[in-house]
């Protein structure tokens, strides 16, 4: 079976909008999954809707990635959105046509840095999940290319400024869409800590602040990604192989923080996009991290480890629905700064999206990176709960022990393969202490403040609890860990 291109689509008369040419006028440092199906969406639809007329060149951001594949398919892939609408269940399916093609800059780092000289280049995207955006000191000006995204970031810019100089109008607006706080923020800041680092000019560093604007942003929209037992059906049904396939949801949301001019370049209200420019992100990101996703990384080490192996099964099998209920009513809501109703309706709505049945959400799938994604999603509501209660969550602590579970059960197997994926640091950490006490292993795990930005161990009774929790997994199972969470009020 052929593979999806343009010289198919022509050949078979597809009927259906796709954009051959444009300008590149976005660079977009990722290639997976989340942004296929979303960033890349929303710029197609503008493209039709609007006349965006642009196309997306994106930068691999890892050794191993799809660059190969993206560019033999000229970019195009298959896009299947489905939920439920007016009480109905809807699959839409789009051939997303933005992508021009993809660089892979550890075989050529040369074709990223030409990509700084071109004059239609405008706005830069990334996600490259919660661990990438870090400032790594060993990363060089030199390198090629550069270990961490933002080092590869500054690098190009440094191009991009030497290219135009202070050309009015030739800086970017970067949309940091990593689920960290104030993302674009932080992706700033390790973009300066660079420009000093290596003693770059200081009229670099006044264009960066003048000529650039760094928008932390929110996105929100479920994407499994690849459904790789259903591909070849969908292929006979397609007319053609698609390596690319990906599926998320109908809902989707974008917040972006930044000035109202951006309106003036992103044409998403004349596309009816759910798109919102706002001075302040802050608001829909900490309820959506802390709900949606909160929920998410909480539940699948346990859910995985329990016998569930998707979201959907989570919501189906009592005892996690009502682990997913008490972590959501009483541990997360009461500690957010919004009011209630709009916190009630929003889960109420996340609940729901858990629902679909038109999606399966994997729970492997969500357990990528989870240290940086406890870090940034779980403890936050952890201490603020403490902070108000002076006491701990049971539901929110417990997703600990789950992961450490996971983790040590996981980290090798047998066949010397994994199943679950994090930094190089922790699976290393993982074999090594995998038969540890687990009083020694948490000892040793929270005392890790490179990964943690802070002690753990120094949180009144976190330890414990989770050795505890740990003790009751290793004895019993997780089920009983459930039943205790969810049998009492939630304080320990």
């Amino acid at each position: 079976m052929e593979s999806l291109n343009y010289a198919l689509l022509e050949e078979k008369k597809n009927n259906k909008y796709f954009l051959k040419t444009a300008p590149e006028r976005v660079l977009q440092f990722g290639e997976g999954n989340f942004l296929r199906a979303f960033a890349d969406c929303f710029i197609d639809i503008m493209n039709e809707k609007a006349d965006f007329n642009t196309k997306v060149v994106i930068c691999q951001p890892l050794p191993n990635g799809l660059s190969e594949i993206i560019n033999r398919q000229d970019g195009l892939y298959t896009l299947q959105l489905k939920g439920i609408r007016d009480n109905a269940a809807v699959s839409e399916n789009r051939i997303i046509s933005c992508i021009s093609r993809c660089i892979n800059p550890y075989s050529d780092f040369d074709a990223l840095l030409d990509c700084a000289k071109n004059p239609d280049l405008r706005f830069i995207i990334s996600n490259t999940t919660e661990a990438g955006i870090v400032y790594d000191d060993s990363c060089c000006f030199d390198d090629r290319p550069q270990t961490s995204f933002p080092g590869k970031l500054t690098r190009f810019l440094y191009e991009r400024y030497r290219s135009f100089k202070n050309q009015p109008g030739k800086g970017f607006i970067i949309l940091s869409c990593e689920l960290i706080d104030n993302n674009g923020e932080q992706l700033k800041s390790c973009v300066l800590s660079y420009a000093r680092q290596w003693q770059l000019d200081e009229a670099f560093i006044q264009w960066l602040h003048i000529e650039n604007i760094f928008c932390s942003t929110l996105v929100d929209r479920i994407v499994p990604g690849y459904p790789k037992d259903e591909a070849p059906q969908l292929w006979q049904q397609y007319g053609y192989r698609d390596d690319l396939l990906d599926v998320g949801e109908l809902f989707g949301l974008w917040v972006i923080e930044g000035p109202d001019k951006l309106k003036d370049e992103l044409p998403f209200e004349a596309s009816k996009l759910p798109i919102i420019i706002t001075n302040d992100h802050q608001p829909y990101k900490q309820r959506k991290v802390r709900i949606l996703n909160g929920v998410h990384t909480a539940i699948c080490c346990g859910a995985y480890l329990s016998g569930a192996r998707t979201v959907l099964e989570c919501m189906e099998n009592n005892d996690i629905r009502s682990f997913i209920e008490k972590l959501i009513y009483h541990e997360v809501i009461p500690c957010l700064d919004l009011p209630e109703n709009e916190l009630l309706s929003f889960a109420a709505d996340v609940l729901n999206r858990f629902k679909n049945p038109l999606i399966r959400h994997e729970l492997l799938s969500i357990t990528l990176n989870t240290t940086s994604k406890l870090k940034s999603r779980i403890l936050p509501s952890i201490k603020a709960f403490y902070n108000s209660k002076g006491t701990l969550p049971k539901c929110l602590t417990a997703a600990f022990a789950f992961y450490i579970a996971l983790y040590r059960q996981f980290c090798i197997q047998n066949n010397g393969s994994r199943i679950i994926k994090d930094t190089p640091a922790i699976i290393d950490f993982f074999k090594s202490h995998r038969y540890m006490p687990s009083d020694i292993l948490c000892r040793r795990l929270f005392t890790m403040t490179h990964i943690w930005g802070e002690d753990l161990s120094l949180i009144p009774g976190f330890e414990n609890t989770i050795v505890n929790f740990l003790n009751i997994l290793e004895t019993k199972s997780v089920q009983a860990v459930i039943h205790l969470c969810t049998a009492a009020p939630s304080e320990i």
